[in-house]
């Protein structure tokens, strides 16, 4: 079967076609929403406060909420925050009741995606969804196209929802 050069060239661009869409989506930011049953100030302490992160997120964590400041976190509670265990973020900014943005600067020793996690940070959006609810929008940017930045990214995808699902759980 012989092919003319039109069709070849409609092919090749095609593949080019399909090979970008794939390249950006792994660039595109993992989205995570959903509606809190409560005010955003509740929903505000419940993310930058020990109290709040402890009653649905981790076991144990302290922050400096500040940009600049570090907020460090374990699933485990005899984790002494600076251990092997610990999550480590960098404050980027934040403006109180609407918007906090980190970036992870050291993750668990067992984390299978070392380097892909140092190039990424993470945006969470508050704002109001009618009479004592709060919409939360996650966005994790920074993803790669390289093998390791697209497994990340899967895991994210289920771990951020998941993550977000305790939080909507702690008030219901």
């Amino acid at each position: 079967m012989r092919l003319s050069v039109r069709r070849v060239a409609l092919i090749a661009v095609g593949l080019t076609i399909a090979v970008s869409s794939i390249k950006s989506a792994s660039l595109e930011p993992v989205v995570t929403e959903g509606i809190v049953n409560a005010p955003i100030a509740e929903v505000w302490k419940m993310l930058t406060t020990k109290e709040g992160i402890e009653s649905w997120m981790v076991m144990k964590t302290d922050i400096d909420l500040r940009p600049g400041g570090l907020w460090r976190t374990s699933y485990s509670k005899d984790s002494s925050l600076d251990d092997d265990a610990a999550i480590h973020h960098l404050i980027l900014a934040y403006d109180p009741g609407r918007m906090l943005s980190y970036r992870t600067i050291k993750a668990p020793g067992n984390f299978p995606f070392p380097t892909a996690i140092q190039k990424t940070w993470t945006v969470v959006y508050l704002e109001p969804a009618g009479e004592a609810h709060t919409k939360v929008t996650v966005h994790m940017l920074g993803f790669g196209d390289d093998e390791e930045s697209r497994k990340m990214r899967a895991f994210f995808e289920t771990g951020n929802k998941i993550s977000l699902d305790n939080l909507l759980k702690r008030f219901r």
